[in-house]
């Protein structure tokens, strides 16, 4: 069974779908269809959206967010999971204008500079953002997409960067553990700093033996809110900025886990050099506040060591 995590903090969800192996066009399809929905968003727009042929049913997964600070109208959790980190300096430079803290989720992943996220190149920048307080997740380190669970007791996966980028391979419990703590290992060589004890999945994808593969070694998953998802991997000419910006603005709700990345190589239109100040602007007037997930009330109380 593949399991799909979206958070929503005033109606947290978990879907649960019947294995589907992940094909990018029908998943594009699919993600499209939810977003251009009206003004209630009723299809989930979260990885468990971009499922190929998956039916959902609800269940509950975790507690919403608590109450906000007193001089908020609410909170939400912004989250950055690496990409061809095209935007890392903007997103950066936003953040720190606007006084967000956010979580980052880093994987091994190529960038326009023709490197990789997590090379020693890489060190200032991540340096930068730990010294300004934001909290840092694991990604997996080669970017390892979920397959099925096997009934041998193995892990079909299929790593998009590495040696075997691109290919099926067969991991472990205790493999799929060293995947997500590869990237705790880097990110201490750079930085000096642990990760803070969260995962997740490239694409969302998910399923009970990675999870408890996760919780094993000491990472919870976190997923996000269905109003939550940027739309940044959709096509810009179908899906142009300002109609992104306009959904999150309407449906985002105090307690929600919103995702971008660090840079879509497919996207023309980049998302974030429009949207993210604009986005930030408008919640901001809108009296809410943001935090790291570190202050999630599903992950607070397993705080990582700085």
């Amino acid at each position: 069974m593949m399991t799909r995590f979206i958070f929503a903090g005033h109606a947290p969800a978990m879907l649960l779908c019947a294995s589907a192996m992940w094909s990018p066009a029908p998943a594009q399809a699919t993600v499209a269809a939810a977003v251009s929905a009206t003004a209630a968003v009723t299809a989930p727009v979260t990885a468990a959206a971009k499922a190929s042929a998956a039916t959902p049913a609800s269940a509950p997964v975790t507690p919403a967010a608590s109450s906000a600070p007193a001089a908020c109208k609410g909170t939400i959790y912004m989250t950055f999971d690496t990409g061809s980190q095209s935007q890392a300096q903007l997103i950066a430079d936003v953040l720190n204008k606007r006084h967000v803290k956010a979580t980052f989720f880093l994987a091994n992943e190529k960038t326009t500079r023709g490197d990789y996220s997590l090379d020693p190149s890489w060190a200032p920048y991540w340096k930068a953002r730990v010294a300004e307080g934001h909290a840092f997740g694991t990604h997996t380190f080669d970017h390892v997409y979920w397959k099925k669970d096997l009934a041998n007791g193995l892990i079909q996966v299929k790593p998009q960067f590495g040696k075997d980028g691109g290919k099926l391979a067969s991991f472990t419990d205790q493999q799929f553990c060293e995947e997500l703590r590869r990237v705790d290992t880097r990110f201490q060589e750079l930085t000096g700093r642990k990760l803070d004890p969260f995962w997740r999945a490239p694409g969302g994808y998910t399923s009970p033996r990675t999870l408890a593969a996760g919780s094993a070694c000491g990472y919870q998953h976190a997923g996000w809110a269905p109003a939550g998802y940027s739309g940044d991997e959709l096509p810009s000419d179908k899906y142009p900025n300002a109609m992104l910006l306009k959904k999150a603005l309407a449906n985002l709700r105090s307690g929600d886990i919103f995702i971008a990345h660090m840079g879509i190589w497919s996207r023309k239109d980049a998302w974030a050099p429009a949207n993210l100040d604009a986005l930030i602007a408008g919640l901001q007037d809108k009296g809410f506040c943001f935090a790291t997930l570190r202050e999630h009330p599903a992950y607070a109380q397993k705080k990582g060591q700085p």
